[in-house]
């Protein structure tokens, strides 16, 4: 009776830590900003009582024009980025997915890894140098060329550009690595029978990839999303989310409220927001774009 009551607890034992590191990771976090968002908490006057005060710090967020602005902003950057990402990684995943040439797509494979082992704050930095209007190496390239230097991260559209550009680099081989393995999941009888039949690489992506790359595709539409909402130390390395608020997005925003206003109520009403968007374009997502293969 012991030794089996011992086997029983033995996988709670294994799991208890990680649990436990999760609930104090993100459980905890949690439950504080929303109890937060719910009070009065203003971090420069730590004498003012941190009184109740219901939905009115949501109610302050919602009728905030900047915060809507610096959401749509996001939204915008979410619409230039993840279209390109998804096309480029595919086409990437396409390529690598062709037999033959082992020893290239061994080395293309590894040279996908560089960008995701590398943070954000340092791809921030990167760019900052990359894009440096005196001796960035874009505008050397550009002066090969003979166009004139361009003041990238002093402009707003073009530092808008700057920063989707530096996140389409990082980002791209992680959806590349995600739709390669859904393409892995094809069956090479039925990919070898489609090629006999004629049939085209569209017709064969079409009819025969692509309903095994759906949950990878959800998979990176909602990581992707969930980023991109969050996307933060890029853009406060690279811009700081100037110039004036050209890059910055909703993160950035929440922060500056947080941390500059020290308005810790209304950033956790904004961040409480945000994930309840996160939520919602998540089961979207799923709803619009999973299918299961049979």
């Amino acid at each position: 009776m012991t030794g089996a009551r011992s086997e029983r607890w033995t996988p709670v034992l294994f799991l208890a830590p990680a649990v436990v590191a999760l609930l104090a990771i993100g459980l905890y976090p949690l439950l504080l900003a929303l109890t937060t968002s719910f009070r009065t908490y203003l971090v420069a006057k730590p004498n003012l009582p941190k009184d109740f005060v219901g939905f009115a710090n949501y109610a302050a967020v919602l009728g905030d024009p900047t915060f809507w602005q610096a959401l749509g902003r996001t939204f915008l950057f979410l619409l230039v980025v993840l279209p390109i990402e998804l096309a480029v990684g595919l086409a990437i995943a396409l390529l690598l997915h062709q037999p033959g040439l082992s020893l290239l797509r061994a080395l293309l494979r590894l040279s996908l890894v560089i960008p995701l082992a590398t943070t954000f704050a340092v791809v921030g930095l990167i760019g900052r140098l990359m894009f440096n209007d005196q001796f960035g190496v874009v505008n050397h390239l550009l002066g090969i060329v003979g166009i004139a230097p361009v003041q990238w991260l002093g402009q707003p559209t073009t530092a808008f550009l700057a920063v989707a550009l530096m996140d389409i680099w990082q980002w791209t081989p992680f959806v590349a690595l995600v739709l390669l393995a859904g393409l892995t999941m094809v069956p090479a009888e039925i990919e070898e029978a489609a090629k006999l039949d004629a049939g085209g690489a569209w017709a064969i992506l079409r009819h025969i990839q692509l309903p095994f790359l759906l949950p990878g595709i959800t998979a990176v539409l909602i990581l992707r999303t969930a980023d991109i909402l969050k996307l933060f130390d890029l853009i406060f390395v690279m811009t700081r989310g100037g110039p004036g608020s050209a890059t910055e997005l909703i993160a950035v925003y929440i922060q500056r409220i947080g941390f500059r206003v020290f308005d810790q109520g209304i950033a956790s009403a904004q961040a409480i927001l945000l994930l309840i968007v996160t939520i919602v374009l998540s089961r979207l997502y799923i709803r619009l774009v999973y299918r299961e293969v049979a």
